[in-house]
C-alpha cells in the first residue's frame, strides 16, 4: 500500500513517513506542491495525505488535480492548521475523504490512514513515536553551548524532538574546551534532520553565539519561528513551547520569557543575585522606556521576519544583548509600535542552575555596560535622525525647484 504524503514543512513530514513505514506502508514525501502533482502520476499512490496551506499552489490545487484532471477516487486526507470553515467546506465539495486540524496525534493520523485503505501485514512491528503530536507551525531553537559537556548528558532533549514534531535544534557550540562537541555530535547522530550543531572554533561569548545560530537558522524555509534558548534548562522546553504557542496565536513578533515569582510557579533565584537583577532591571526600563519585568530571561521566540532586525549586526555588549535586540526594534519601528511586537509571558518554572557562567563580580560589570548600549544607541538614533532631516531637506529642495519651474 503506497501512501503520498505532501507538506512544505519537512519537519513535519519526517515523522509522519517514519510511522507510517513502521506500519508496512511505502511512503513517499514531498515538500512542493507542484512536484507532488507530478509525483501522485508516476507513484499512483493508495492514498493522498496533503496540507492546504503551502507557498506556489494550494493543497487545493492538488485534490482539483486528482479529482477532476485525473478524474480518479483515490483517497484524499487534509492534514492542516487551516480552520477556514469555508476552506474546509471547499475541500470536501472537491471530494476530500478526511479533514484533520494540526496540532493533532500521530497515533490518531495512522488510524484514521488504516481506516481509509486498511492496514498491511507486518512482522515485527515498533512504534517509536507513540506520544508524537504533529505540529501546524515549525520552530528552529538556538542554544549556546560553552564547556556543557556535563550538562548535555541528559536526554531532556532528545525526548522533547522525538515527542514534539516541528522543533529543530541548532546547538552552538561557543569554542569549548571540554568535550563539548564531541558529545553534541554524539546527540546529533539518528536525529540530523531536528539536530544541528554549529561549530565556533573560537569562543566569542554568549551574544555572538545565539546571534550566528539565529541567522544560521533564518535560513531555513520551513521555520515559521526562532528562539534561544539556555543549555541549562533552567527554562525547559515544556515553558518554551507555551512562548511558542502564544506568538503561534497572536500578532506578536517577539516573546519572552520572564521569570516573576507569582502563586503556582516554580521561580528560584538566588537572594544576592534577585537584588542585582533588580537594581540592573530598574536602569534598563529607563533605557528602553518600557515596563519589562524581566528582559534578561534566556528564552525567547521570535517571528522570522524580526530576525535581520534583531541579529544582523554584532552586539556591543556580550551578556545583555538581550536588552540591545529591543532597543534595535524600537530603533525600527518606533517605541508604540515596538510595544505592540513585544510580549513578556510569565514562565511557570524557572530554577538557577548550579555552575553558572555568570558571577557576581560579572553581574556588577552589567551596569557598566549598560552605560554603553545607552551611549551607543542614542548615538545611532542621531545618526538615523540625521540621515532622514538631510532626506527630507533634498526632497523639499526638489519640490521647491519645481515649484519654481512651474
Amino acid at each position: 500500500m503506497k501512501v503520498l504524503a505532501i507538506d512544505d514543512q519537512k519537519l513535519v513530514l519526517i515523522p509522519l513517513e517514519n510511522r507510517l513505514k513502521e506500519l508496512g506502508y511505502e511512503v513517499l514525501t514531498e515538500t512542493n506542491a507542484t512536484k507532488g502533482i507530478e509525483l501522485y502520476d508516476s507513484f499512483q499512490p493508495d492514498l493522498v495525505i496533503v496540507d492546504i496551506n503551502m507557498p506556489l499552489i494550494s493543497g487545493l490545487e492538488v485534490v482539483k488535480h486528482i479529482r477532476n484532471t485525473k478524474n480518479a477516487s483515490t483517497p484524499i486526507m487534509v492534514l492542516s492548521g487551516n480552520t477556514d470553515d469555508a476552506m474546509i467546506t471547499e475541500g470536501f465539495d472537491l471530494g476530500i475523504n478526511d479533514y484533520m486540524k494540526k496540532p493533532l496525534s500521530l497515533v490518531e493520523v495512522c488510524a484514521r490512514v488504516k481506516r481509509l485503505i486498511g492496514a498491511p501485514v507486518v512482522t515485527n512491528q515498533t512504534n517509536s513515536s507513540k506520544n508524537t503530536i504533529i505540529q501546524q507551525r515549525c520552530v528552529g531553537v538556538v542554544i549556546p553551548c560553552y564547556n556543557e559537556e556535563e550538562r548535555l548528558l541528559s536526554n531532556e532533549f532528545t525526548n522533547f524532538i522525538d515527542e514534539n514534531s516541528g522543533y529543530h535544534l541548532c546547538f552552538v557550540n561557543d569554542g569549548s574546551k571540554d568535550k563539548t562537541l564531541e558529545v553534541l555530535n554524539d546527540l546529533r547522530k539518528g536525529r540530523e534532520d531536528f539536530i544541528t550543531v554549529y561549530d565556533c572554533e573560537k569562543n566569542g561569548g554568549k551574544a555572538e553565539a545565539v546571534r550566528q545560530g539565529m541567522l544560521h537558522m533564518a535560513k531555513h524555509d520551513d521555520l515559521d519561528y526562532i528562539g534561544f534558548l539556555d543549555a541549562d534548562l533552567s527554562t525547559d522546553l515544556t515553558d518554551f513551547d507555551a512562548l511558542v504557542s502564544t506568538i503561534e496565536n497572536s500578532d506578536y513578533k517577539i516573546v519572552s520569557g520572564s521569570r516573576i515569582s507569582r502563586m503556582g510557579a516554580d521561580i528560584t533565584k538566588e537572594s544576592a543575585r534577585k537584588i542585582i537583577s533588580m537594581t540592573i532591571n530598574f536602569i534598563i526600563r529607563k533605557i528602553l522606556k518600557m515596563d519589562f519585568k524581566d528582559t534578561q530571561c534566556g528564552a525567547k521566540i521570535f517571528h522570522k521576519d524580526v530576525i535581520e532586525i534583531s541579529f544582523a549586526e554584532k552586539f556591543v555588549t556580550q551578556w545583555i544583548f538581550d536588552v540591545e535586540i529591543f532597543r534595535r526594534i524600537t530603533l525600527h519601528f518606533g517605541l508604540q509600535k515596538a510595544k505592540e511586537m513585544l510580549c513578556e509571558q510569565p514562565l511557570k518554572r524557572w530554577i538557577h542552575a548550579d555552575g553558572s557562567k555568570l558571577s557576581m563580580k560579572d553581574s556588577m560589570k552589567i551596569v557598566f555596560q549598560l552605560g554603553q548600549i545607552a551611549w551607543f544607541y542614542s548615538k545611532k538614533k542621531k545618526k538615523n535622525s540625521t540621515v532622514t532631516l538631510n532626506r527630507n531637506y533634498k526632497t523639499s529642495d526638489f519640490v521647491f525647484q519645481n515649484l519654481k519651474e512651474v
